[in-house]
């Protein structure tokens, strides 16, 4: 597995239905080595802190397979790296390879994932369709943030190593966004087992675990 590309950018103004608000997301790859801290990868910043960054959304990573479907999907080509918001590009890892927990390993810097990307209404902005968001949030495509265990350098070409999380409870990222999404979905289910095993999860922020509390709580009693 390899990175294909690191991508940052800063925060620019832009027009949003006649105002101006602050985004981060235009991201553009970056040659040679990148410093990544606690916080940030070199060179990037969140807009909004409310909701962006933070140490459990440090990073966020994205798969190249995911951005070759919306390329046949949306019949675009001037889809390139970073054009989903990422930092990491990646070649593989798509959201049922990855489990909340795993560790990753790429040049000196080390990372945990920690959730899945569950996108604004910014996204819509930058694809230029509004619409985009619900149609990412439907199709399985995610992506998943990373917190930096160990500050290092990145460049695009290094090898990815993966340390699966050796707890036989832990969650794809593909499933956590199922449980996510089946609350509010019609005749869907969720048992007290298969949120006991998601609460569990030591890597999970705790602002989900809250979250799932409060949606859940009566699945969580029985």
């Amino acid at each position: 597995m390899k990175l294909l590309s690191v991508n940052v950018s800063f925060p620019r103004a832009v027009d949003y239905h006649g105002r101006q608000i602050e985004t981060g997301i235009f991201k553009q790859p970056v040659p040679g080595p990148v410093k990544v801290a606690k916080l940030n990868v070199e060179g990037d910043r969140q807009a909004d802190l409310s909701v962006h960054g933070g140490a459990n959304k440090a990073v966020y990573a994205y798969s190249w397979k995911n951005v070759e479907h919306w390329v046949k999907y949306l019949q675009r080509d001037d889809l390139h790296p970073g054009s989903f918001g990422e930092n990491l590009t990646v070649d593989a890892l798509t959201d049922t390879d990855v489990s909340i927990g795993d560790e990753l390993a790429i040049g000196t810097a080390r990372f945990q994932v920690t959730q899945p990307r569950l996108p604004c209404f910014k996204l819509g902005i930058a694809m230029g369709r509004p619409d985009f968001v619900k149609v990412f949030e439907e199709s399985g495509r995610n992506g998943f943030y990373l917190r930096v265990l160990e500050e290092g350098t990145i460049e695009a070409g290094d090898e990815i190593k993966l340390n699966a999380n050796s707890d036989p409870k832990t969650i794809t990222i593909a499933e956590f966004v199922n449980i996510y999404r089946a609350r509010n979905a019609s005749g869907q289910k969720i048992s007290s087992s298969e949120i006991a095993r998601v609460l569990g999860l030591s890597a999970l922020p705790e602002d989900w675990k809250t979250w799932l509390k409060k949606k859940f709580g009566s699945e969580i009693r029985k």
